[in-house]
């Protein structure tokens, strides 16, 4: 199958919503157009920081179509399909329409805890079921389980659709260790903003990045210095960002993400519960880094 290319900054799409807490497709349109004028390499639609665990499965499909409309073959689209229960993801991919849609992205199984041998089960029956490239998501301080790079490497080698990871471990150890021995084509992106820079002088591709909603050019400049070796000029790119990498987490995200594009003048300041907005003194922190910053948006 061809191997589809996800070199550079994939943005991973906020939900925003109105103060009556509906989804706002409005302002889901304006940030599509922003990262499409600004560079974005891809999308990465219902994600995390897309808050999709709040959404309904109408809002979950209203949310595709918009942005698969409005990018319109521009730039590729990954989807997040994920479910800790494997035959829900087999299911879903077998009898749903994925028009499109370039790429899935799917999560280690959270709560339940499976063995190595279960994420390896998960991930080859999901492979089975769909003609499309799939990226496995691990990210263990979310689902409560760490995938080793045994087990990455092994799905890697078996399953041919499945065409990398998305790496969120914080690991070096263990990303470094999957780089380096993966095979031909197998793509390693950083799940990380805060780690992207390094993980790219190891060997990762790019990144799945949540700044990048507010900053896709400017971060993503970062990310292609630092892809054409260019360390020098890439590496205070990612100094100034540091604080607020920081920021952005520190009260949960997309908290962080949504308070600066509220900033920004792009979302309203609004989560779904469980999760609620950024506290006042964190809100009021970013605003301040972003006048020091002074990037044009």
């Amino acid at each position: 199958m061809e191997r589809i290319n996800l070199k550079g900054i994939g943005v991973v799409l906020v939900t925003p919503f109105k103060t009556n807490g509906d989804v706002d497709f409005q302002a889901l349109s304006r940030l599509v157009d922003y990262q499409l004028q600004n560079g974005a390499d891809y999308l990465v639609v219902l994600g995390t920081t897309a808050e999709t665990p709040t959404l309904t499965p109408d809002e979950q499909k209203e949310i595709t179509q918009l942005v698969v409309g409005q990018v319109n073959g521009k730039i590729p689209i990954v989807l997040g399909v994920s479910s800790n229960n494997t035959r829900v993801v087999v299911e879903r991919l077998k009898n749903e329409d994925f028009s499109g849609i370039d790429v899935i992205l799917s999560a280690v199984p959270y709560y339940n805890k499976p063995s190595q041998e279960g994420i390896y089960q998960h991930y080859k029956h999901i492979a089975d079921s769909t003609s499309l490239p799939v990226v496995m998501y691990n990210v263990p301080s979310r689902t409560g389980v760490n995938m080793s790079a045994e087990t990455t490497l092994r799905i890697a080698n078996d399953c041919k659709n499945v065409v990398g990871v998305k790496e969120a471990s914080g690991n070096i150890t263990q990303i470094e260790t999957i780089i380096k021995s993966k095979p031909l084509g197998f793509q390693v992106i950083s799940g990380d903003d805060a780690i992207t820079f390094p993980l790219i002088t190891i060997g990762a591709v790019g990144v799945m990045s949540v700044i990048g909603n507010a900053f896709p050019k400017e971060f993503g400049r970062m990310v292609r210095l630092a892809l054409s070796g260019d360390y020098a000029n890439a590496l205070p790119i990612h100094h100034k960002f540091n604080e607020l990498f920081e920021l952005l987490f520190v009260d949960g995200s997309p908290a962080g993400i949504k308070s600066l594009l509220n900033i920004m003048g792009y979302v309203e300041n609004i989560l779904r519960l469980p999760l609620v907005p950024a506290r006042n003194t964190t809100y009021e922190r970013i605003k301040n880094i972003l006048q020091e910053l002074n990037i044009k948006y």
